[in-house]
């Protein structure tokens, strides 16, 4: 494997439901089925816990506030004019 790439669960339960029969449809609600006990689990401990919160830090968002849209063909070639974020990171 050139790019170190390895599959996860998801992979092996994947090709499960299809030997299963389950349409290919079905698969990410079967994902989140098999996920939702340990998300309710965190967000117990989020709201109950009061010693240990396990929430993410605050994100702060210091991109543009908006942006009009430029159709492909009448784009610049190279990318946008400012590429990096200025401010904080």
């Amino acid at each position: 494997m050139k790019r170190r790439l390895y599959p996860n669960v998801d992979y092996y339960s994947g090709i499960i439901y299809e030997t299963m029969g389950f349409p290919l449809t079905m698969f990410p609600v079967l994902f989140a089925i098999a996920r939702t006990a340990g998300w309710m689990a965190q967000w117990a401990e989020l709201i109950l816990d009061e010693e240990q919160k396990i929430a993410r830090p605050k994100q702060i968002y210091v991109g543009h506030d908006e942006r009009h849209y430029v159709p492909l063909d009448l784009r610049r070639d190279g990318g946008p004019v400012e590429t990096e974020v200025s401010g904080p990171l």
